[in-house]
This record gives C-alpha cells, structure tokens and sequence, in this order.
C-alpha cells in the first residue's frame, strides 16, 4: 500500500537460527499440495541505524538502508505490529533514497523512541539470499522462505558471520499457523533451532540489543502494592503513546489517531485517579502538555468522525444523494488536511520531544509522594478509593438530570462516565474481575453518550458551515442534501437519548459495584 510519499505493508515471519552448514531440506509436501520453486539468489547490502545506546532496537524497532534486492535502494523503518510468540510481525515503511542522509521521513518515524537523539550507523550486513517460494494447490503463493547467511560489521565489536533462515506469510490467513508449524518442523529436523524470533540486527547486536526498551510496563501481582500499580496504569499509557505515534505520522488508518488520543485521555485520567498518591508539583507541567497534545489529535479525531458520520447518513438516504455530497466531502477533507497538518507539526516541535522524555521519566520513575503510606500499602487497601471517587461524581451528576436534560448535561456525563471507566481499569489488576465488568458496563454506557455527542456536533456542522440561500444552481440541492443530513442527525440524537436511562440502569446496577 503506498501511502503519500512511502508504501506501508505488515511483514509477518518465522526465523530460525541456522548451523553455517546446513543442508536445507525439500519443503514441497510439507502439506499436501504445497511444493518449493526455488527463487534466483540475492546479494543485499544493508546499513542499520539507531542511537547510541540502541535505543530503536530494544523498543523492537529497526531503520536500516538497503540495496541489491533488484530495485533502488531504500530505507525501510520496521514496527511491531503484533504478539504471536512464533512470528515476528512488523509494519514496514519503506522509502525510496540513497544513503546520504537520513530522510526527514524516517527520522520522525521514530521520533517517539529516540526522542532528542539523532540516529546513526551501528551496523553493517551483507546477506546472501537464496530463496524459495511455497506455492499451494492452485498456484497462490503462501510463503517465501529465505535462507540467509550473513556477514555483520557493527560498531565496537569484531565481525561475525551467521545463518538464519526466514519463512515470511503473504497472509495470515486460517491456514497460515498450520503451514509456519509444519516448516517450521521440517527445519528443526534438519538441525535448525526454533526460540523466540529475533530480528537480523538484533542477532548481529547481541545482548545490548536485548536490553529492556526505555519504557516497560511491568507485570502487576493481585497482591500488589499502591506503587506498583501506580507505576503499571501509567507505563501502559506512555507506553500507548509511543506505539501509536507512529502510525498517526503514516496516516494510512483513522484508528491509530483514535487510540493515540485515547492514550492521552488515559494517562491524563491516571493521573488524576492516581493523584492522592502523587507528588502534583511534580506533575504540574505535565498535565497542561499532555492537553495540549490532546487537543491537536482531537482536532483531527472530530474531523474523522464527521466524516464517518456523513458516510453512515449517505447510506440511509436515497441512493442519489450521494452525487449532491461533492461540497461538504470537499470541506471536510479541507478540514481533515488542516487539522493534520497542525498534529504533524506539533508533532515534529521540540515541545513534543520536551514532553515525550518527561513521559519517559514518568513511566520509569512515577512521582511517588514522600512518605506516603499509603503508596506502599497493599494495593487492593487502596484501589476502592481510587474508583470510589469518580463514581460518586458521576453518580451524582447524572442523579442531577431531569426528564430532559440538555445535551451539555449528558456530554458532562460521558466525560464523567469515561474517567470512572479508565479508572476501574486502572485498578483491575488488583482488584480483580468485578473492577472489569464494571468497567466494561460503563464502557457502553461511555460508548452510547459518545455517540450522543457525536451526533450533537454532527448536526451542528452540518447546520452551521452549509447554511441554505446560495445562488449558484447547485446550491439547492446541496441546501437540500444538507437538510436531510441534519435530519438523519436528529433522528439519531433521538434515538440515543430515549436508550440512555436503559444503560445508567444497566452500569449503575449494584451488584456491580461490590467489589468497591
């Protein structure tokens, strides 16, 4: 897929470490119909780059530059993209460009790891590839495997040469874990040694590639401290920023912008859950950051979800209204690109560097009171309070309601509903599976209000940025798209407000709170 200036595509692959004699076996029948048609040899080149203390590489991530792969030369960026135990799967973004400098492109790509660290070589291999195609049946290509003997030069340490062989899925399909075990088999009977798989740099490093990334979420016993979980909420969101941040910059799906918002969202709601534990003159010029940067991804995320909007009301309308849309898909994909534009460049701004290493720091070393008892309590003594209080405010809040409450109110009550959310999540770890349901009860709750409010500002857009009485001769039919627009709005604002009672009932059931 290529998505403005680099193509994007999710790399999936088995590898196995290799004796230097190897003797590779016959792959075809390793299921039936399935056989090998051999590929010419490759001779690649390629040059590894990363900060000092291999900071990309122990996050998971790679930026090299390569040629010989019957092509122009390239830099390729690789990102986790999944947690199979068996396979490695990265999101490739390659680039087309020489070597003379690093591309601004790849640079930002992994800003959100190097942060004010400039990256540079730490490493050279020179690969020779020969390879092989497993076909199915009916001539589709399932897989390519490549046996790879490589030659690395790294930096401060002697050359060393090794072998792996690689099995790359083109899908991962139903099919696709049956075919990785059965080669997989056939090579660990040929003298191949199957572990945890590990990229060519990171075997070319050693162990100072295998040290722990700069932010960990560690793991979080029932029995707990205070501190302990303190520290797990909030390494899980600095941790979610970071991994998002990338795929924001590739701009290839809406929901990367969705989830690095709610990232923000979340740490934010840590914070303030947490904030009896936490030291706040420490954290008083975190949190005003933190909004900013909210507020630059929600700018984008409204214009995403207007254009969801207009989508989903065009497929309720008759089938020709969509001809008479030109005009407000043009505005918003106006808007979309201004907003976008503006994310980038905050993005790109040493603010933002500024804040991702207070980030860092807040992961790895949370503010802890001083003499705080509670903090070193165990967590489960603590956790009741720090869900008790945004339930009590949202149970007031919507207590306060009416028969009609206003659209203001109800917006107030999912902002309300979200932090209660975020906060039984926050705590679940210790407190166990009653602070899920909870939170999961109050998720729908969050879900439907939030549709409420989008449907809310939806009509307001619509209503507001294509008022009717233009002269040229389509603006009627425009006038009239825009009508039925916001009475498609209308009817759902309905529709939502008649369901919520149904769901407070539902999240603010008892028996879902004893756990509090």
């Amino acid at each position: 897929m290529t998505v403005g200036p680099w193509s994007v595509a999710v790399e999936r692959e088995a590898k196995l470490v290799a004796p230097l004699a190897l003797v590779l076996p016959d792959l075809s029948g390793v299921l039936p119909g399935v056989r090998a048609t051999a590929g010419p040899d490759q001779r690649l080149v390629a040059t590894y780059y990363d900060t000092p203390d291999l900071r990309l590489a122990r996050a998971g991530c790679t930026v090299r530059h390569r040629s010989g792969e019957g092509r122009g030369p390239r830099w390729t960026v690789k990102l986790p993209a999944g947690a199979d135990p068996s396979t490695i799967s990265r999101r490739e973004v390659s680039v087309d460009g020489s070597e003379a400098r690093v591309p601004d492109l790849v640079s930002d790509l992994v800003l959100a790891i190097r942060r004010h660290d400039p990256i540079g070589r730490v490493a050279r291999l020179e690969t020779l590839r020969r390879q092989l195609s497993l076909v199915g049946p009916g001539d589709e290509r399932l897989a390519d495997v490549a046996d790879d003997t490589v030659r690395a030069s790294c930096v401060g340490s002697a050359d060393h040469t090794f072998r792996e062989v690689e099995l790359e899925l083109v899908d991962a399909d139903d099919g696709a874990r049956e075919l990785v075990a059965a080669v997989v088999a056939r090579l660990v009977g040929a003298g191949c040694r199957a572990g945890r798989p590990l990229p060519k740099l990171v075997r070319a490093l050693g162990d100072p590639a295998l040290l722990p990334a700069d932010v960990v979420v560690p793991d979080v016993a029932r029995d707990a401290t205070a501190a302990e979980l303190v520290r797990h909420a909030l390494a899980r969101s600095v941790a979610a920023i970071a991994r998002h941040d990338p795929g924001v910059r590739i701009g290839d799906d809406e929901e990367e912008v969705h989830d690095f918002r709610v990232a923000t969202r979340r740490l934010r709601s840590d914070i303030r859950s947490f904030a009896p534990l936490l030291d706040a003159a420490r954290l008083a010029s975190l949190v005003p950051e933190l909004r900013w940067l909210g507020s630059l991804v929600g700018a984008l995320r409204d214009v995403d979800v207007l254009r969801g909007r207009l989508a989903s009301d065009l497929a309720r309308l008759p089938r020709d209204a969509g001809r008479d849309a030109s005009a407000v898909r043009s505005r918003l994909d106006q808007d979309a690109v201004a907003a976008r534009g503006r994310l980038l460049a905050g993005m790109r701004d040493a603010r933002y560097v500024r804040l991702l290493d207070a980030l860092v720091s807040l992961a790895s070393s949370p503010p802890i009171r001083p003499r705080s008892r509670s903090a070193q309590a165990p967590g489960a003594d603590v956790v009741r309070a720090v869900a008790r209080r945004p339930w009590r405010r949202l149970a007031a809040a919507a207590a306060s309601l009416g028969d009609s409450p206003s659209d203001a109110d109800l917006h107030r009550v999912r902002i309300l509903a979200k932090r209660c959310r975020y906060a039984a999540e926050a705590v679940a770890p210790v407190a166990g599976s009653g602070a899920a349901r909870f939170a999961a009860a109050v998720a729908d709750l969050q879900t439907l209000l939030g549709d409420h409010q989008d449907s809310v500002v939806a009509r307001s857009y619509f209503a507001t940025s294509f008022p009717p009485g233009g002269r040229d001769a389509g603006d009627g039919e425009r006038d009239r798209l825009v009508a039925e627009l916001v009475a498609a709005e209308d009817a759902r604002r309905t529709r939502l407000r008649s369901r919520w009672p149904a769901a407070w009932d539902a999240a603010s059931a008892k028996s879902l709170r004893r756990w509090m």
